[in-house]
């Protein structure tokens, strides 16, 4: 509880290591918020199928949040039907900064917080947010400055007040 793990590769192809963790802590009983930005919903879902755990029954259970970033990128970029929870709840949409209507991370902040928040009856061992891949981000055009500020803030969310 309240570890910060951040990883980074450079020679090989670290992403094993994102689905090790992403099975692991289902199987523990987590509630966990993955922002996937390089790969799509069927493939992380492909690979945990061969873990063991499958994240369609992990959804519907309400312990995983899923931000597949691949479709959400087209839908802001190019204009798209927006979720029906967006529409009702108003809120910006967590990749807008796509748009170039503002330059911060603060509505992928703000998504992060609400899948992670608290709701009375949760039963839910810990919180875990994943991010594959911090780097997408930057040729995303979000600024370096962006990117660390998003970092900070939730490294402080999840590890400090949600432990």
């Amino acid at each position: 509880q309240g570890t910060f793990t951040l990883l980074r590769d450079t020679r090989t192809d670290g992403s094993f290591l994102v689905h090790h963790f992403l099975s692991f802590y289902l199987r523990a009983g987590c509630k966990v918020c993955f922002v996937a930005l390089l790969q799509s919903f069927s493939h992380y879902n492909i690979v945990a199928q061969k873990l063991g755990v499958n994240l369609s029954a992990a959804k519907e259970r309400g312990q995983l949040v899923f931000l597949e970033g691949l479709g959400s990128c087209l839908d802001v970029v190019f204009g798209e039907e927006q979720r029906e929870e967006e529409q009702q709840a108003t809120q910006p949409h967590p990749l807008q900064f796509l748009s170039g209507s503002v330059s911060d991370l603060r509505a992928l902040f703000t998504f992060v917080q609400a899948a992670l928040a608290p709701v009375d009856g949760d039963a839910w061992q810990g919180r875990v947010l994943l991010l594959d891949e911090l780097g997408v981000l930057l040729s995303l055009g979000a600024a370096p400055v962006a990117v660390l500020d998003f970092v900070h803030y939730c490294r402080v969310a999840v590890c400090s007040r949600l432990q």
